[in-house]
């Protein structure tokens, strides 16, 4: 239960710092943003690390495949998402990524660590993802449709990146003793390297448009504590107690999440809308009574 309520909570987060961060979007570049908010999140674990958990005594081996899993989940996986939204829309891009993401997470896990689902879970997982596959069709239906096919490649590679860091995440947190903040801090610093690489490379512009503004910086810092810092530590706490594939569903959530935040700031829901978030709450109350 404790890995299902940490997922559940961390697609809240990460609801609520998408508003956030795309109110920041129109400061700093995609990299830039990525870049900060990697930076202050890793040095909010640093902290905490050093001055509040035990030490941690890990083989090598250990170390290098949560090195391994920021690379791929974080760091290429967030680049090949962005790639895919400027070719194909969010729209698009969410549909296949939300899709194919958990799918290709519970095969890799069946076969990396011999994950096994039970036909209940199977359920569960499929009325999500087809609730969710349909809410991001009702609500981008009049947006114009944008065909590209290497933006679906790009948003395929996404969702097999992040499938790959899930299952190479559940592997190491339940083979040994680690916390979820320490596990949070070695994957981010995973995906760092390829996010400072990709800045070099591209020649990127290091800090945001208005970089004295200290209101900009205050609100970077409050998403970057929810949506970066919060959402990765629960992130690994799902991982640690509950199915790859399950944590990874949960995810999902967040789309039908973002309705309730957009409820909030005065949105308009449609009713269909809200019938297929109730069903997919149909599905998440299968996943956590399995």
């Amino acid at each position: 239960m404790m890995g299902e309520t940490a997922a559940l909570i961390t697609a809240v987060c990460w609801a609520v710092a998408a508003r956030m961060f795309q109110v920041l979007g129109s400061s700093f570049s995609p990299l830039a943003l990525n870049f900060w908010k990697g930076l202050l999140a890793m040095g909010l674990l640093l902290i905490i690390t050093q001055w509040f958990m035990p030490p941690v005594n890990l083989p090598v081996s250990a170390y290098g495949w949560l090195i391994l899993s920021g690379i791929i989940g974080i760091g290429l996986g967030d680049t090949f998402f962005f790639k895919s939204l400027n070719k194909i829309g969010d729209s698009q891009a969410l549909l296949i990524a939300e899709t194919m993401g958990p799918i290709l997470t519970a095969l890799l896990a069946m076969a990396w660590i011999a994950e096994w689902l039970s036909w209940a879970q199977w359920l569960g997982i499929a009325i999500i993802i087809l609730s969710v596959d349909v809410i991001i069709k009702l609500q981008k239906r009049t947006q114009m449709h944008l065909f590209a096919p290497s933006g679906y490649v790009f948003a395929a590679l996404a969702a097999l990146c992040q499938s790959v860091g899930a299952v190479i995440s559940r592997d190491i947190l339940t083979r040994y003793e680690l916390d979820a903040f320490n596990a949070s801090q070695i994957r981010l610093a995973g995906g760092m390297v390829v996010i400072v690489a990709l800045m070099l490379l591209l020649r990127q512009n290091w800090l945001p448009k208005t970089a004295n503004s200290a209101r900009l910086w205050r609100y970077f810092f409050l998403a970057t504590a929810v949506g970066t810092f919060a959402a990765l530590y629960l992130q690994m706490v799902s991982f640690t107690y509950t199915k790859a594939a399950i944590a990874e569903t949960l995810f999902a959530t967040s789309v039908i999440i973002s309705l309730l935040v957009g409820l909030v700031l005065g949105e308009r829901v449609s009713k269909k809308v809200w019938i297929w978030s109730f069903v997919a709450l149909s599905g998440v109350g299968i996943l956590v009574a399995t």
